[in-house]
């Protein structure tokens, strides 16, 4: 209960709707259990004595309570059905919201497939719970508990036989509830993990395609579909159990009831006539007996799921915004790296720091590229400036202040960033560009002028030969455009996003030597009033650049201008002289083709 009370502070304005439910759940069971009253008043009244005429208004009466039963559970169900749907987008809303706001080390450590089940599949069942589970729980056992009572007044000795055989039930009952939690669990989390499969297998299909591995990725998938369906077999065992002595112990309540009952209305301890409320009322009660093994397994099933929710929801965040938040008044542009250390989270203490002791100032306007061997750390030192991640050791400064006393939504309208790894969104193309301009409405002049121009920068003039041009959509991912066109857009959001810092992370990587040619003509305009850290792999995008940082072994081992470096530093000769390579082959490749 500890558990699913948690969902509480989800379902507070839902409550008064949901409790309502509960009551009139109730009152059309305490109105089923008050027919066998009236049956019995008709078999010991009008029917032993021949009154025919009293037979009417009994009948009539039992049709009224019939009716008064339908019009309370009709009642429920419009009680509960909305507030359970309120209470699941709310909890989907949470789970969203909490998504957005974890740093990107939670989303490197949690595959998406888990997120995608617990936001959907996990979150269904809690709404069908509250809607249907909880409400029939409460009220079945508290029928039960009802109508045992009746059972008992009526005759002690039928009413305890029935009580007895109830006794393996709450035993196996308990019994179940250690054995279905654990199956429950490891169903859902398997459930999430095939998820996850489908997923990676969609986005990586043209990687499957190419490489034929279609089957191999079918056989993986189908080793996993078939450790779920051996795990839903064990549930649906389980439950399948505790159905038999939901079954069982009742029919053998009845026989045995039957049987006693006849005896004593043979002595005239039990007229006919309580022996036949009795047995009605023993029908009553079946359904909600019955009902106790799926709405367990319903609950124990929310439990499990409300557990899965909760495990993102108390994930701790560690990068918050400050508590009493800097604000920088007069922008300049000064990006400063102030003995800056870096180590992942779950990166060994034997192991040196990835970013170890980064001391570095862009000053403002000023275009610092940034070079040096593949994995030395430059993509991490990018992500530090918006706190993707956050620094272990010195600090990251813009204009003179620490980025972490800066709200984390002041900070990114600072600096924008393109990666190298350009995602785009299912929206149209003007909606991926102006992705960073909240303070445009994207259909005025005022929007479309600024996407005009840094389409243009970004040489991405192929939107308009798009079908809708840039109000074409450009597909999950931008996976319907090439990567040369998803950089020059992602480029161009970054461009859009006007900010006083520009990172860019290899953002031209896919670009033919023609295009990013044109793109850095373009780029020198924007880059003469804007500060710009450019992570560099070719020699042309070192050339953009006033000066040239060399990262090596987790340090900065030289600043200057390309040509003092060449002169000075034998490494970044060594650098230089790999990343002309890689572009020569690049250059060969299009003559090849």
């Amino acid at each position: 209960m500890r558990t699913l009370l948690r969902i509480l502070p989800f379902a507070k304005s839902a409550a008064p709707r949901i409790l309502l439910g509960m009551v009139a759940a109730l009152l059309a069971s305490l109105v089923a259990l008050s027919i066998p009253q009236v049956l019995r008043w008709l078999v010991d009244g009008p029917l032993s004595t021949g009154d025919s005429a009293a037979v009417w208004p009994a009948a009539l009466l039992v049709v009224g309570l019939g009716a008064a039963e339908a019009v309370f559970i009709s009642l429920r169900r419009w009680f509960v059905l909305t507030p359970g749907t309120h209470v699941e987008a709310k909890m989907r809303n949470g789970l969203y919201e909490q998504l957005q706001d974890l740093p990107v080390a939670f989303h490197d450590r949690w595959p998406s497939g888990q997120l995608l089940s617990r936001a959907v599949s996990d979150l269904n069942l809690i709404r069908r719970w509250i809607s249907f589970g909880i409400v029939l729980l409460v009220v079945n056992v508290v029928t039960i508990v009802v109508g045992f009572g009746i059972l008992i007044a009526w005759n002690w000795l039928l009413g305890t036989i029935f009580l007895v055989c109830s006794i393996p039930l709450w035993i196996y009952g308990f019994i179940f509830e250690g054995k279905y939690s654990l199956i429950a669990r490891r169903s859902q989390d398997q459930a999430g993990d095939l998820a996850t499969a489908v997923e990676e297998s969609v986005h990586g299909i043209r990687v499957l395609k190419a490489f034929g591995r279609g089957k191999h990725a079918l056989k993986n998938f189908e080793s996993q579909a078939e450790e779920l369906r051996g795990t839903e077999i064990e549930k649906a065992k389980a439950i399948a159990g505790i159905w038999l002595w939901l079954l069982l112990v009742p029919d053998v309540a009845f026989g045995i009831c039957l049987v006693v009952g006849v005896w004593l209305a043979s002595l005239g301890e039990l007229s006919v006539g309580e022996l036949v409320a009795f047995f009605a009322t023993a029908t009553v009660l079946r359904f909600p007996v019955e009902s106790i093994g799926f709405l367990l397994s319903m609950t124990f099933d929310t439990r499990t799921a409300a557990d899965r929710f909760f495990e993102v929801m108390d994930e701790v965040n560690t990068i918050t915004d400050p508590e009493h938040p800097k604000k920088i008044e007069q922008p300049r542009g000064e990006l400063v790296f102030d003995d800056v250390h870096y180590r992942y989270q779950d990166s060994p203490e034997r192991f040196p720091d990835l970013l170890n002791g980064i001391t570095l100032t862009v000053k403002p306007g000023e275009t610092m590229a940034l070079v040096g061997l593949t994995g030395c750390g430059k993509s991490t030192l990018t992500a530090l400036t918006t706190r993707l991640y956050d620094v272990t050791g010195g600090a990251v400064k813009v204009d003179g202040v620490d980025v972490r006393d800066l709200t984390r939504y002041d900070l990114r309208k600072s600096i924008a960033m393109a990666f190298e790894d350009a995602t785009l969104f299912s929206a149209s193309v003007r909606e991926n560009v102006l992705l960073g301009r909240d303070d445009l409405d994207i259909s005025s002049d005022e929007a479309q002028a600024v996407l005009t121009e840094a389409l243009e920068i970004a040489q991405a003039g192929f939107v308009y030969d798009l079908p809708d041009g840039v109000d074409t959509k450009v597909g999950e991912e931008g996976l319907s455009l090439s990567g040369g066109q998803r950089q020059r857009l992602a480029l161009a959001r970054a461009v859009a996003a006007n900010p006083s810092i520009l990172v860019l992370d290899d953002p031209l990587s896919a670009l033919d030597v023609d295009t990013e040619a044109l793109v850095e003509a373009a780029l020198r305009r924007v880059l003469a009033a804007t500060t710009a850290l450019v992570v560099a792999h070719r020699p042309s995008t070192v050339m953009l650049a006033d000066r040239v940082a060399l990262l090596e072994d987790g340090r900065i081992t030289a600043v200057g201008t390309h040509h003092d470096l060449l002169a000075t530093s034998e490494h970044y000769r060594f650098v230089i002289s790999s990343l002309e390579d890689e572009e020569n082959e690049e250059l060969l490749q299009e003559v090849n083709l």
